[in-house]
């Protein structure tokens, strides 16, 4: 039904950060609808460093029909969006990464007949991923907790139910955990490994749930730190799920904003001079 829902259309990839999942399964979703993806490294789009986000934003949008965006900074994706004229979509940034949340519901809803009476937990370090599980569990009406250690959870503004002891784990019916150092965060390994290690998911940990429990995690694992072996290769783990939904869940988002329906309103030119008044004298373009 939907093999041909981007026939004639191309799909700029903005991709400032390394990536395994994000870029494979948007690019296959892309190509088995029917589009053509184009990929931008680093190299090519360097944003606000070789020209201002507002210019390649509005050049982008005078070639291809959408941009999926996996980029360091948020505000550099904001404001992509801000002055496209196509959609825009987020493939991570350094504040949320809502496509891997989304197919990470998808994976509870195939595992569970319904969310009613569970409990996610994630345990970890709070960033984008964790930040995007507490929007979709909060939509779908999924209980959500987190676990972090003092200075690494959410912020107050957040309004989100967390603590600090790893044996509050109990009565959670599903585990979530990633990376204890993020891409650019390489640096603070060390020092992040002293922090976290009581953190680790491991046998012992899940044990304390008191339940059967699911085990997630978004990939990349750093098997041996955040989580063992026997955890991640467990009946229990539904990981490679997780990224399995990667792709019915991209090809979904680009059917809704390309495929299907019309474009979301774009933002008035009011905003767009605001923020043109409040960058004045950032990057030239080269």
């Amino acid at each position: 039904m939907f093999a041909s829902a981007l026939q004639g259309k191309s799909v700029a990839m903005i991709f400032e950060k390394p990536s395994l999942r994000t870029r494979v399964t948007f690019e296959v979703a892309i190509r088995q609808l029917g589009g053509w993806p184009i990929m931008l490294g680093a190299a090519e789009s360097r944003l606000g460093e070789r020209e201002p986000v507002q210019d390649l934003a509005r050049n982008l949008s005078c070639w291809v029909d959408a941009i999926v965006a996996r980029v360091f900074r948020h505000d550099d994706l904001e404001n992509l969006a801000l002055f496209a004229t196509i959609p825009v979509i987020n493939g991570l940034s350094d504040c949320e990464h809502p496509c891997q949340a989304i197919a990470d519901l998808l994976a509870l809803s195939e595992a569970w007949p319904g969310f009613s009476g569970k409990e996610l937990v994630y345990i970890g370090d709070w960033n984008n991923v964790s930040r995007s599980l507490f929007y979709v569990c909060s939509t779908a009406g999924l209980k959500f907790r987190a676990i972090c250690p003092e200075r690494y959870g959410p912020a107050k503004e957040e309004h989100v139910e967390w603590s600090t002891k790893p044996s509050d784990v109990k009565g959670a019916d599903a585990i979530y955990t990633d990376v204890w150092a993020s891409m650019g965060q390489e640096d603070e390994l060390e020092e992040r490994i002293e922090i976290f290690h009581s953190y680790q998911v491991n046998e012992k940990l899940m044990a304390k749930t008191g339940k059967p429990t699911l085990f997630m995690h978004c990939l990349p694992a750093h098997r041996g730190q955040e989580v063992t072996d026997s955890v991640i290769e467990a009946e229990t783990s539904i990981v490679f799920q997780q990224a399995a939904n990667r792709l019915p869940v991209e090809k979904a988002i680009l059917v809704t904003v390309l495929g299907v329906g019309g474009q979301a309103e774009r933002p008035s030119r009011r905003t767009k001079a605001l923020y043109l008044k409040e960058s004045a004298g950032g990057p030239e373009a080269k």
